[in-house]
């Protein structure tokens, strides 16, 4: 066979035409290699959905490469030639073609990234990473708008990259005068709310061949394969988010926060997945928002809140993640110990906020930011969960997650694990915010107007529990420092059965 010049590894979540390792090549003399790796779909035992998600995507890729012209060689997961490892992969490749250069985009997780490292070492050929262009903020940029500052946040980076990309911006101003519109986006959504759906897509050939060999592989792990409707081609993708501006976004912002039983998406995008993997254009997608605000189809506070989560935190949580690894996944400010709860996995629970979230997450390998925050990040925070258990829980079964977006969500706003590098306070919560922004409370076993005793929320409890047990790193805090003086106000007796109400739930789990 005669040797080839470059040979283009494009990973799972790089599925982009425009990918700069592509667009360093040429299909006329060079050959891309994509596989399906059981490293990959077992570092952490990934929900069966997500597997099934990716590999589709992947296959289509290949296909939509092969349209463009180039040469892709498509390693399955049941391959004969299968390796099981990026590494183990690529040797057998530069055996085979004898490569002049191995060209690959560079990683999003820090341990592809230093595998990555490690071939220019372990290959006999040169191994040339190249930046990702994908995101709109490089790490190298976020360090040096990190550095000059004495306390990040992400409301001034997400600022600056309002006036970097020019949306939503009226000259050097806002649109409508102000930044933020979030305080206009906290409404509880009631059950009579007309609810649009997401876009779904039946499962082509392609698709049925890949659920029937995660069916069998992989069929021990976390969630539900089936129904599998997402989209795994990039003009499905953008089909679903055109459905989503027309039909949803206009009262995305008014409900984002709400939380409805029996209604997993209510007005919320649903696209993570295919951002996170590479099928749409994080940019493009915010340019569609916008423009359906210019055109005056959607409200501003809508497409603020929407631009916000994408070119803010987003953007934010890799720049985090870029600059704090290693060692940010195992910070714990709290020093909590205790082992991630059975009913994570089984939704098993009399709390019924806690098994509508996991019972959605195991059925759809999906759950919205205030179920994940609020719901299962808010009890964990309560309960003194172990930060790095419930990282790997949200990386194993969220078909959106990679460690990149998922660790700083996590260990950062989620549970404060960073002491405030990310967030301004912790997001603990009593039964009463649950109560206000969804509709789970009424029909529970526990009564969300107690406090202690048996029958009370737990979540009520836990949460001055929290406050106690942590006053002292927490008092100064401005945004917590209220909850302290209320908690220490409290009679003797008061305080000495929320003691003994947490620990009594807490020995039960």
């Amino acid at each position: 066979m005669a040797r080839i010049r470059n040979l283009i590894l494009v990973l799972g979540d790089q599925l982009t035409p425009t990918l700069t390792s592509l667009a360093a090549g040429d299909p006329a003399r060079d050959r891309v290699l994509m596989a399906e790796l059981h490293d990959e779909a077992t570092y952490v035992r990934h929900h069966k959905k997500k597997i099934a998600f990716l590999f589709s995507a992947m296959r289509h890729f290949a296909e939509e490469l092969r349209g463009a012209g180039w040469t892709v060689d498509y390693v399955t997961l049941d391959a004969p030639g299968n390796r099981g490892s990026f590494s183990g992969q690529v040797a057998e490749a530069v055996a085979e073609h004898q490569p002049e250069r191995i060209v690959v985009t560079e990683a999003g997780e820090w341990r592809v990234a230093q595998m990555l490292e490690g071939w220019k070492a372990q290959f006999s050929v040169p191994v040339d990473i190249l930046p990702d262009d994908r995101f709109l903020c490089s790490p190298a940029d976020f360090a040096a708008w990190a550095e000059s500052r004495k306390q990040l946040r992400m409301e001034y980076f997400y600022r600056d990259m309002r006036r970097r990309t020019g949306l939503l911006m009226d000259g050097d101003q806002p649109a409508g005068g102000q930044w933020n519109f979030d305080a206009e986006n906290r409404k509880p959504a009631d059950i009579d709310l007309f609810m649009p759906q997401p876009k779904t897509h039946a499962p082509d050939a392609i698709s049925e061949d890949v659920l029937a060999l995660v069916a069998a592989r992989f069929g021990n792990h976390f969630g539900d394969l089936l129904p599998f409707r997402y989209a795994v081609t990039r003009a499905d993708a953008e089909a679903a988010v055109d459905a989503f501006v027309t039909e949803a976004l206009p009262n995305f912002g008014d409900y984002q926060d709400a939380m409805l039983t029996g209604q997993p998406f209510l007005y919320h995008a649903v696209i993570a997945q295919y951002l996170n993997c590479g099928l749409l254009d994080p940019l493009r997608v915010c340019r569609q928002v916008e423009a359906a605000f210019r055109a005056g189809t959607v409200p501003l506070n809508a497409a603020e809140g929407f631009i916000r989560q994408i070119i803010g935190w987003r953007e934010y949580v890799r720049g985090i993640y870029w600059l704090k690894m290693p060692g940010y996944e195992n910070r714990n400010h709290f020093g909590h110990t205790r082992p991630l709860p059975d009913f994570y996995w089984t939704a098993e629970t009399d709390m019924a906020c806690v098994r509508a979230a996991v019972m959605q997450t195991k059925e759809l390998a999906y759950a919205h930011h205030i179920q994940r925050l609020m719901v299962t990040g808010n009890f964990a925070l309560l309960a003194g969960i172990d930060p790095h258990e419930l990282h790997e829980w949200y990386l194993t079964v969220y078909a959106d997650a990679y460690e990149w977006v998922e660790l700083p969500n996590t260990v950062g706003m989620s549970q404060f694990a960073d002491g405030g590098l990310l967030a301004s306070k912790p997001y603990a919560a009593s039964g009463a915010y649950i109560n206000r922004m969804s509709d789970y409370c009424g029909p529970c076993r526990y009564d969300v107007k107690q406090r202690t005793g048996p029958d009370a929320c737990p979540f009520n409890a836990l949460y001055w529990d929290f406050i106690a047990r942590h006053r002292e790193k927490i008092r100064h805090n401005p945004r917590m420092a209220q909850m302290v003086r209320t908690f220490e106000k409290f009679a003797p007796d008061e305080q000495h059965r929320i003691a003994a109400s947490a620990a009594t739930f807490l020995a039960g789990l």
